[in-house]
């Protein structure tokens, strides 16, 4: 799915009031931290992850993993924070039209 720059811009204003539902600490990403991922995916389709790594391209690296692992949609990243996206079933955000 892919999604258009309106619609990029509609998540990003209902994510700027979340906190982070997920913090990635000294262990990295983990198969605990990717269930706990896919788990607040599942429930709120639209969640922040706080990747605290100093290294840039490590913290790519993870985040990359991450989209991929997830299977969700990248919307934005700002320092260490990455806002995901992936619509579930019975979708409780509704989109814009492209």
């Amino acid at each position: 799915m892919k999604l258009s720059n309106k619609q990029k811009q509609h998540l990003k204003g209902l994510a700027h009031s979340l906190k982070p539902v997920v913090l990635l600490g000294a262990n990295g990403l983990t198969e605990g931290v990717l269930a706990e991922i896919n788990i607040a995916l599942d429930h709120h389709e639209l969640i922040k992850v706080k990747v605290a790594s100093e290294d840039r391209e490590l913290k790519n690296a993870i985040i990359d993993a991450i989209i991929r692992e997830t299977s969700a949609i990248k919307v934005q990243t700002i320092g260490h924070m990455l806002i995901i996206f992936r619509p579930v079933e019975d979708s409780k955000i509704e989109l814009p039209k492209a």
